[in-house]
């Protein structure tokens, strides 16, 4: 009988043992620590292959990734992405569900989803890119745009032929303020003759817009168009090709932004390659992206922090396909480069302090 009763109290205690480990596993699924390390992003609108923004910060979460031997999947890292704002809030909490370590925002369209559910999963780790979002458990991560492109509007200012150029915005919001303001600023510091018109498409991801604006300013005798405008930029792109099809000789000219678009300006006429991107402004999206998982994967999450990438930390700069810029141009580029590093130039973020840096050069 006492065998009897000792075998019944063991398989209690093994019955009890498998309970709270059942319950451990619960646990994790609520955000416990896990023993691998796992990340994914939810992209904005202009989706994973916008060619930008998206394409980018993907780019940078596969290859920490690949680095640290994880396969793409709920195990690893993966994205979700959004075909409209309505899909932040849900694609977010899908992640969450599936107890990903780490979570991305992507965009500054994310700000609020990211703000409610921070709120709702105070366990669970977040980040988001281009906003901030004042949480303990988001991680801010924000980009110094106005000084990149500021160098491309100084490509812009010394390779221009009409002293016409273009500027072509997703939406009238701060965020994009910034590149304006930089890129008017680098193109009025080395050629205080030209003008630059401004327009604004008020979405990221409608080419058709980029398009028809790109089509007007071309056809006012605009040589050089920079583009914010993510998707959208990618009508600007179209135009350009289109006339650089119907005129082979003519010098016509998009700065791409956020990754190296050298590729999207790629045209064949005949039996003949040309390329209609000057440049981009390259914001280092992969780099910051892989940054924060690397930090986080440590033990080193910077909840509640702004990380902000600017010349210094190479989170913004000229693309290093520069094949279209002439080597003097690519000479006071690096110098003006050296005086924002320095500090010796403060790049205007606003178009009020635009009016001020303009005022100054006079």
């Amino acid at each position: 009988m006492k065998k009897k009763r000792i075998g019944g109290l063991a398989l209690s205690l093994v019955l009890a043992a498998g309970t709270l480990l059942s319950g451990c596993g619960q646990g994790q699924k609520a955000g416990e620590k896990k023993d691998n390390f796992t990340v994914a992003m939810v992209t904005d609108v202009g989706g994973i292959d916008d060619k930008s923004f998206n394409q980018s910060a993907w780019e940078g979460l596969q290859k920490f990734g690949q680095d640290n031997g994880m396969k793409k999947g709920k195990d690893g890292y993966d994205y979700l992405q959004s075909q409209s704002d309505a899909d932040y809030s849900t694609n977010l909490n899908k992640l969450a569900r599936s107890n990903f370590d780490l979570i991305y925002g992507i965009g500054f369209l994310m700000t609020d989803a990211i703000t409610k559910i921070a709120e709702q999963k105070p366990k669970q780790k977040f980040a988001i890119v281009d906003s901030v979002v004042n949480k303990p458990n988001v991680a801010s991560i924000t980009f110094k745009e106005h000084e990149g492109s500021f160098l491309v509007g100084v490509v812009a200012g010394l390779t221009t032929k009409t002293n016409k150029i273009g500027f072509v915005g997703g939406m009238e919001i701060p965020l994009i303020e910034k590149f304006e303001s930089g890129f008017r600023a680098g193109v009025k510091a080395v050629n205080p003759k030209a003008t630059v018109e401004v327009q604004y498409a008020g979405a990221f991801d409608q080419a058709d817009k980029g398009k028809a604006i790109a089509s007007s300013m071309y056809a006012s005798g605009i040589d050089v168009i920079y583009h914010a405008a993510g998707a959208t930029g990618n009508g600007v792109f179209s135009e350009a090709k289109d006339l650089k099809t119907k005129d082979p000789n003519r010098e016509i000219w998009v700065i791409g932004v956020d990754k190296d678009q050298a590729p999207e300006g790629e045209v064949k006429v005949g039996d003949k390659t040309y390329n209609v991107t000057l440049t981009s402004m390259v914001k280092r999206v992969d780099v910051a992206v892989y940054d924060v998982a690397k930090k986080t994967k440590e033990g080193q999450f910077p909840g509640g922090k702004v990380l902000e990438y600017g010349l210094p930390e190479n989170g913004v700069g000229i693309a290093p396909t520069q094949d279209n810029i002439k080597p003097d141009i690519l000479k006071v580029v690096d110098e003006w480069k050296q005086k924002i590093i320095k500090g010796e130039v403060k790049v205007p973020t606003t178009r009020d302090e635009y009016k001020q840096f303009e005022a100054n050069l006079k």
